[in-house]
């Protein structure tokens, strides 16, 4: 009795079967969709970077400021020479610069720098003791303007020592000075600059190089004629 109730459901199973296959055949799976690809990742600059370019644009800046200052000043120098030597051709006064070595063997010459009224017109770095040997060097000799000039002088020594002074080689002596003169109308002014020992025996040695000005004015014989400026080689 309980197989015959069976009977109807299993072919009611089996009838079923086909439809479920064409339901299956019928709904076909949609292909996967294509994955993205992932767009490379940037690197954000950094604050760091920034401030670095920062820092080099402002370096290149202030070296390019300060070439342009550098050569204002030159061509500013170099105006006021050229005018000084006009204008005193015109006028008739004439200059005459001297520098003078009169320092000891303990100390040893090796840089001198002169400039008149801001014109540099002599420098001279000297390691092997050439500059030191020239007892005495022509600067200047020319026509300058009548009138109030300035010379400003640099000097640097090397300590040369020997026996209870051979501390003095560790030693740099730079003197700085600076000379007011004054140009006359029909006059030479001679301007001699003396590199000397000031003090005596009980005066130390690092204290004795100093520097002093000769002048000698003159009636200029060569009024009319004065050659031009014959700055120092």
């Amino acid at each position: 009795m309980a197989n015959n109730a069976l009977f109807p459901l299993a072919l009611f199973a089996l009838a079923s079967i086909p439809a479920l296959a064409a339901a299956q055949t019928a709904a076909p799976e949609k292909p996967a969709a294509p994955e993205k690809p992932e767009k490379p990742e940037t690197a954000a600059p950094t604050e760091e970077a920034s401030d670095d370019a920062t820092i080099q644009m402002r370096g290149l800046e202030e070296r390019v400021n300060s070439l342009k200052e550098k050569i204002f000043r030159s061509k500013a120098r170099l105006m006021l020479l050229r005018e000084t030597v006009l204008n005193g051709a015109i006028a008739g006064a004439r200059a005459k610069i001297i520098h003078r070595n009169e320092m000891g063997a303990a100390f040893v010459l090796t840089s001198v720098s002169y400039s008149l009224d801001g014109a540099p017109i002599f420098t001279k770095n000297d390691e092997d003791g050439d500059l030191n040997d020239q007892s005495e060097i022509e600067l200047f000799n020319g026509s300058i303007v009548p009138g109030n000039h300035n010379l400003a002088v640099n000097l640097v020594y090397k300590g040369s020592g020997y026996g209870l002074f051979s501390y003095l080689k560790g030693y740099t002596f730079r003197i700085k000075s600076s000379y007011a003169f004054t140009a006359e109308e029909g006059k030479l002014t001679a301007v001699r600059v003396v590199g000397y020992e000031r003090g005596g025996i009980t005066t130390d040695l690092q204290d004795r190089p100093s520097v002093r000005y000769d002048v000698d004015v003159q009636r200029d014989e060569a009024q009319g004629a004065a050659p031009a400026a014959k700055p120092a080689e």
